[in-house]
């Protein structure tokens, strides 16, 4: 048989193994094509907020290098252990290592650049649909089309013919250092099977649960006033990363023997097909595994947290925007504000206007402080708060001796809550007058210029008001102490009245704000970012998916003999087959859970730093990224079958 007969023949009969590699091969091919088509793609610049299109394209793709590489390595490392046993028969026939790394070269050559082309022309194709799902996410209103480029073609070529050549060099490096004994007994060798559980591994294992509990506990209290100084948040970040990580390591190679070892106890060894199948084959099989599924889980912990977080933030876009500009178009002078006025009357856009006196009054703030913000630079005797009358304000009616507040940012009530009363003090350039606290309303009434970084906003008696005016210091004061708020009354002539916003000649020194802009600025930024994120979480998850479907796959094959065995004992197939699904669902499921515990934790730990809304867009998330890695728990199962049914 010549070298290329064999080679073909080594193609087809292994093909049948590889086929979840070829699809994920394709797959990322495809996808950093596409991204890199997007880099050079002249659209971008319309997708574009504050965050650069081409330049977060770009970092997307190198991220999107790094995983794909890392998979790669992987997989082409338990591929080249399963063929151990075919090198080694190959040594024993006369061929030499370097004839035989020719061999597996070529082999590899075909199926990975035939892969990638695919993935290229898949990637391509797949371009447009892309660049649709970014405008739409973005809110751009733009045709896609699909524009082809050199530049994209070369850096795809480029960059997986790098890693083809690192494979390559794995493959070298362990073809050299491997004798032919050694060759037969890579297999056996690469999956520890201990026969039972040490102390030391139950105690690292119990020592791992309450590693991963601190870092929860940690993460929880981390906004909460717990830590004020940079120095200790920083730390206290560092503690968490640490912990976490740390914690999943020692709760693979300790935590999960132990606890199913626990569970065999209490049934005094007598377990059921089932439990055997998957309890005593997990315990022993996890901890070889242990570096691996910490790799998976933090990352997908990663992915999932990031994820939940960007949608948090475009989630929550709309409600961020009222909240900042509680107008349609807030503006601080009198003159831009008639300017615009006569021009929306001349688009025959009918409008609403609300003014609002504002001043800026120190207060003493300390007795409605739920906690003691100590080693913060912030003094609660003295804080500069807008003040504005009862008369503002529909529906609020005060005595002379109560203040209302309004509006208060998330982040800051997260940081710095506020009691339901008290008593506060307003403090003039020369009088101080005491009030009563009345509470906290959630409504914004003033824009985010006027908030002071969004504190909020105070409402007195008209009276109490025009004593605070006669009294200000005007070193606290705005440049305006006017708020103008316009209304459109028709949502459907808000586009038109932005452009028309946007065209105006206002004073530079005064400030213009409008809520539709600002809208659709974040939801570019975040839509720009949620896309970028979602595309690289999903190739992780189809990677690491892989890389654990590989394992399970290797597993069944060195497990071939022992269903045989039960199978001639008279287990029939449902019988394993309902073993080898406790297995899996454990194989993939707790990789999974610990993964969402930790992406949890750690959203809740910070999420009212991007938007409003918490649960609904973490929980769509979770469920999506939870639906889709079961896929592979399920093909997992399916392969399993197949190895059951031919297995007599």
């Amino acid at each position: 048989m010549s070298i290329n007969q064999l080679i073909f023949r080594n193609l087809k009969k292994n093909l049948k193994n590889y086929y979840l590699y070829v699809f994920a091969l394709v797959f990322s091919a495809s996808l950093y094509f596409a991204f890199v088509t997007l880099q050079y793609d002249p659209a971008m610049d319309k997708a574009e907020g504050s965050i650069k299109g081409g330049a977060a394209i770009k970092t997307a793709s190198i991220l999107l290098v790094a995983i794909v590489s890392i998979f790669l390595f992987y997989a082409n490392s338990i591929f080249i252990k399963r063929r151990s046993k075919e090198i080694g028969l190959f040594q024993l026939i006369g061929m030499t290592k370097n004839r035989i790394f020719r061999i597996l070269s070529a082999e590899n050559f075909i199926l990975y650049f035939c892969s990638v082309f695919m993935g290229i022309f898949i990637g391509f194709a797949g371009s447009k649909l892309i660049m649709m799902i970014l405008f739409k996410i973005t809110g751009v209103h733009a045709i896609a089309t699909l524009q082809f480029s050199i530049l994209p073609l070369i850096q795809t070529l480029i960059v997986f013919s790098i890693i083809y050549l690192f494979i390559m060099l794995m493959n070298y490096i362990f073809i050299k250092r491997q004798t032919i004994l050694s060759l037969f007994r890579v297999t056996s060798l690469t999956e520890g099977k201990v026969k039972k559980v040490s102390m030391f591994e139950m105690i690292i294992g119990v020592f791992g649960i309450l590693l991963i509990i601190s870092g929860y506990v940690v993460s929880s209290k981390l906004f909460d006033g717990a830590f004020m100084e940079m120095t200790e948040l920083f730390m206290a970040m560092i503690f968490i990363l640490a912990s976490v990580i740390i914690g999943t390591y020692l709760f693979y190679k300790g935590s999960v023997s132990f606890i199913f070892n626990i569970i065999r106890k209490n049934k005094n060894g007598y377990l059921n097909i089932n439990e055997v199948l998957s309890l005593s084959s997990i315990m022993f099989r996890m901890k070889s595994n242990a570096i691996l599924l910490t790799i998976i889980t933090t990352v997908s912990a990663l992915a999932i947290g990031l994820l939940s977080l960007s949608y948090i933030a475009y989630y929550s876009a709309e409600k961020m925007a009222a909240s900042s500009i509680p107008n349609d178009f807030s503006l601080t002078d009198k003159k831009d504000a008639e300017v615009f006025k006569q021009a929306l009357s001349a688009s025959n856009i009918a409008y609403a206007e609300e003014k609002i006196e504002v001043l800026q009054i120190k207060v003493n703030a300390r007795n409605i402080l739920e906690k003691n913000l100590g080693g913060v630079n912030f003094d609660p005797n003295n804080m500069v708060l807008s003040v504005i009358s009862e008369k503002s304000v529909k529906g609020i009616h005060l005595a002379e001796e109560e203040t209302l507040f309004s509006g208060y940012s998330s982040m800051l009530e997260k940081v710095m809550p506020l009691k339901d009363s008290g008593k506060v003090e307003w403090k003039g350039k020369h009088e101080v007058i005491p009030q009563t606290y009345m509470g906290l309303n959630d409504e914004s009434i003033l824009p985010y210029y006027f908030t002071n970084g969004g504190m909020p906003v105070g409402i007195v008696d008209d009276a109490i008001f025009k004593r605070l005016k006669k009294d200000i210091d005007p070193e606290i004061q705005k440049i305006s102490s006017i708020n103008i708020g316009i209304d459109i009354k028709d949502d459907a002539n808000i586009p038109t009245a932005n452009e028309t916003f946007k065209k105006m000649n206002f004073n530079e020194k005064h400030i213009q704000e409008s809520q539709f802009e600002t809208f659709d600025h974040q939801k570019k930024n975040m839509g720009l970012l949620m896309f970028i994120v979602g595309f690289l979480g999903l190739t992780f998850l189809i990677t690491s998916g892989c890389i654990l479907y590989f394992k399970q796959m290797d597993e069944s094959e060195n497990e071939k003999s022992n269903y045989t065995i039960l199978r001639k004992l008279g287990f029939t197939q449902g019988d394993l087959l309902k073993g080898i699904q406790t297995k899996q669902i454990f194989n993939f499921g707790i990789p999974l859970v610990v993964g969402l515990l930790h992406s949890y934790f750690a959203v809740q730990s910070g999420w009212f730093l991007f938007g409003t809304e918490v649960w609904t867009p973490m929980i769509i998330v979770m469920v999506l990224y939870t639906a889709l890695y079961s896929i592979f728990g399920i093909l997992s199962v399916l392969h399993y079958k197949k190895v059951i049914k031919d297995s007599l």
